[in-house]
């Protein structure tokens, strides 16, 4: 019977190759098995299931997986309490106090989505040297690289979050089977050997047939970026390996900094030179609720209904901390071009009417000011504008998120290389990036190696209708490339990340926050996980 099973899965999967208008009373499941040969031309197909797990990994089942996650507990966004709701019992709240649980839906839907994606690599990958999907030996090599980097990548996010997590790489274990636990060197050490080993045998071809796939551009982005954080996850950092991953797709000349940032988050941006990696989306065939990209809809208010000629009504929850937008220089082009801001218009050109809360009646305009996390109007914070929004959108956008871009292969190096004493390259990558950020005074793109060892511009401290304090900031290291870091990738749900590198995550204050405890660093593995294996040792502190 577990022989028929994995027999049926690999025809599922075969199936979906096809479409078919005509149906004809045959066994379908023999046809395909019997008659369909998977080449080269097939690996897309056959690997794409796995990929699909991280749309729901990235942005999740009601969208508390990683960008989320990484977003409001950290010091840029925040989903405060709104006159129209954003409450949902606490979690956005508790997830900028730090102060969540084992219980909450963040933690569930990071690691389920995580295992989720292995499982179907692991799947697979028995399928196919099992027989059960027949291949080329040429084809059988390429495809086990390749699902060995995506499953690599799952576990980049369980690193991340979770620290010492179970390492599988079998899908046919026995019944009752419970993994032990890896400490998170361990982990750190297999992802380093599972990408070290399977990159160079994975396509090197950028194009639309390798589009939301890890080719070797993409796998040496991963490995950047484990390398880059390799002193969270070990305890030594590795600055000299990230900016040799950084290089080879550097030097691979196939990617550029597009003139307009904007480019890379357009409605209709599959075909940017400077995504390395996205996850594709779609507001039709990604559109249900676990896998839509929803951004628009989470922070505007819903009178902007009338600026979009959108189909249903925004939620109005999301938006800018003010004390992050104070950090830019009113030159900056990501400014306006990133954060949705003063008077609201409809697609007429009429001004927008707010209609709840103390505002109700007033002109619908966005300003840099919010009470607290648990007190706003509708007028309150900068909203997110980053990913394009399109006139008549549906609830979910059609834009693909960038996971990897060259922006960050740059800025990845330019830390690395800050952090190993050549302040030099440094300052000239991160200038390279501004460069397209300064039109209209371009003298202020440039970056010294001076100013990268300044102190950070963000003003840490509480800053609510309940308390006003300053936090020291001259003992983070190298804050301003810090604020270079959140100038450039904001919204792009990756701050968490690197707040907890330089430092800054669990030891200073912003808007509503205050330290809770340096354990914060890590979630909490969740309490269904640990209720049903026994071998999981809960994450300290919790």
């Amino acid at each position: 019977m577990k022989k028929i099973y994995y027999i049926i899965s690999g025809i599922i999967i075969l199936c979906g190759l096809y479409s078919c208008t005509k149906l004809d009373d045959k066994d379908h499941a023999t046809i395909v098995a019997s008659q369909f040969t998977p080449g080269p031309g097939d690996v897309a197909a056959l690997v794409g299931v796995p990929y699909t797990n991280w749309r729901t990994l990235e942005l999740g089942r009601s969208a508390n997986a990683i960008w989320r996650t990484n977003e409001i507990s950290a010091d840029e966004t925040v989903i405060p309490k709104r006159p129209n709701g954003w409450v949902d019992g606490g979690v956005y709240q508790r997830m900028h106090y730090h102060k969540w649980t084992a219980d909450e839906d963040n933690c569930y839907q990071i690691w389920t989505n995580a295992y989720a994606g292995i499982t179907n690599c692991n799947r697979l990958l028995y399928q196919i040297d099992d027989g059960l999907i027949p291949v080329t030996a040429s084809t059988k090599t390429q495809i086990e690289a390749e699902l060995k980097v995506l499953r690599a990548s799952f576990y980049y996010a369980l690193i991340d979050f979770f620290g010492n997590v179970p390492i599988i790489t079998k899908f046919d274990v026995p019944a009752g089977f419970l993994p032990t636990q890896s400490t998170r060197v361990q982990v750190y050490t297999f992802i380093i050997s599972e990408l070290t080993t399977n990159i160079p045998l994975l396509s090197a071809t950028n194009d639309a047939t390798t589009y939301g796939r890890f080719n070797q551009w993409a796998g040496y982005a991963l490995l950047a970026k484990m390398y880059l954080n390799a002193g969270v996850y070990t305890g030594t950092p590795d600055w000299a390996d990230c900016i040799t991953a950084c290089n080879q797709v550097i030097n691979s000349g196939l990617y550029i900094l597009e003139p307009v940032q904007a480019s890379v988050f357009a409605t209709e941006n599959q075909n940017s030179k400077e995504i390395v990696f996205s996850i594709p989306f779609d507001n039709v065939y990604t559109a249900d609720g676990s896998t839509a990209w929803t951004l628009h809809m989470e922070t505007l208010e819903p009178e902007n209904q009338a600026t979009y000629n959108f189909q249903n009504s925004p939620w109005g929850g999301i938006c800018a901390i003010p004390q992050f937008i104070n950090t830019f220089d009113a030159d900056d082009s990501r400014l306006a071009d990133n954060w949705i801001q003063g008077q609201q218009y409809s697609s007429s050109g009429a001004i927008l009417i707010g209609q709840l809360g103390a505002y109700t009646g007033k002109p619908l305009a966005y300003i840099n000011q919010l009470p607290g996390v648990d007190s706003s109007e509708e007028v309150h914070g900068f909203r997110l504008g980053k990913y394009q929004i399109a006139n008549g959108e549906l609830v979910g956008m059609s834009n693909d998120f960038p996971l990897f871009r060259y922006a960050d292969i740059l800025m990845m190096k330019a830390e690395a290389s800050l952090r190993s004493g050549d302040a030099g390259t440094a300052a000239t990558l991160v200038t390279q990036v501004r460069q397209r950020d300064f039109a209209s005074n371009p003298a202020k793109a440039t970056v010294t190696a001076a100013q990268l060892s300044q102190p950070t511009v963000y003003d840490y401290g509480l800053r609510n209708h309940l308390a006003t304090t300053h936090d020291i900031v001259s003992d983070i290291q190298y804050g301003r490339m810090l604020d270079e870091l959140g100038w450039e990738f904001a919204q792009e749900g990756r701050r968490r990340q690197d707040l907890i590198r330089f430092g800054v995550f669990t030891t200073k204050s912003w808007l509503s926050h205050s330290p809770n405890g340096a354990y914060r660093t890590l979630l909490p593995i969740p309490t269904s996980a640990i209720q049903t294996n026994g071998n999981l040792k809960q994450n300290t502190g919790y």
